[in-house]
């Protein structure tokens, strides 16, 4: 398996100086947000786009991919009630997956929360068919473009929509596209799922659903910052001949975000290396 570093972690420095980092750490790639390469990514121009990918390149690394996808431009919403609004999310989502293929990327990971809230006066079901409209809507778009695009099931404190791998792997299944699949983030199955991280790996990796990891611990620090064992995950994830993409993701960073990148990747680096003594 390859490990990517999300590049909103290090978003102070420049691209260049990321992946400088990111490789001097000992990670495979960089996962995008897209927000942190330009306040309209979608429109983001095909000469930075090819510029992005020969500065990944000239450093070695791979831009696997694009996750927390609709936080620029303002305004998204995959649950609004407003049919413009969707409309709008809709094309922005088309147009991240051109991005994603152009900047050589295999995945994406849909979690943004604040863009898929349950409006009120709306039942949750009402919520979820529209958010699964606006999947089935880019299904194509992501198939021709040779991407995954995976729906993030996110803990209840973040969003009351789609918080278990069961409730994205059923979207999945409904809407039937091979490039629409699901994921699990660590730090959202330890507050959602029932079962634990190792056991929902071993029940749904052999479906073909999951498509995606993220590593964080459920205290949104990294890997080794908190009481998440990772070495049962990631034996897991071998078990299951696990061959695609981590990626590391806290969302608080301790010291800085530098410092907390490097602590990851070594700690994670560390568990394989003995896993792979055994």
């Amino acid at each position: 398996m390859k490990i990517s570093l999300c590049n909103e972690v290090v978003r102070a420095l420049d691209f260049a100086a990321q992946c400088a980092l990111a490789r001097a750490l000992g990670y495979d790639g960089l996962e995008l947000a897209p927000f942190t390469l330009d306040p309209e990514p979608h429109r983001l121009a095909a000469a930075r786009r090819a510029e992005l990918c020969r500065i990944a390149e000239d450093h070695g690394l791979q831009i696997t991919g694009l996750h927390w996808l609709l936080v620029a431009p303002d305004g998204l919403s995959i649950t609004s009630r407003d049919e413009a609004t969707r409309a709008r999310t809709v094309d922005v989502m088309r147009r991240l997956i051109e991005l994603c293929a152009d900047l050589g990327g295999t995945i994406l990971v849909h979690g943004s929360p604040q863009q898929r809230p349950i409006e009120p006066g709306d039942s949750r079901d009402v919520a979820l068919a529209r958010a699964a409209e606006c999947f089935a809507a880019v299904a194509a778009d992501a198939e021709e473009a040779r991407v995954t695009y995976c729906i993030e099931p996110l803990a209840p404190a973040d969003t009351g929509l789609i918080n278990t791998v069961e409730e994205a792997a059923s979207i999945v299944e409904q809407i039937g596209s091979p490039a629409l699949r699901t994921m699990i983030d660590t730090c959202a199955a330890g507050q959602s799922e029932s079962a634990a991280i190792p056991a929902l790996i071993e029940r749904w990796l052999p479906t073909g659903l999951i498509a995606h990891i993220h590593l964080n611990d459920p205290n949104r620090h990294a890997p080794g910052q908190g009481q998440l064992r990772f070495a049962p995950i990631l034996s897991a994830l071998q078990r299951q001949n696990y061959a695609g993409l981590c990626a590391v993701e806290p969302f608080v960073y301790e010291p800085d975000g530098p410092s907390c990148a490097a602590r990851a990747i070594g700690y994670l680096r560390g568990l394989l290396e003995a896993l792979e003594q055994r």
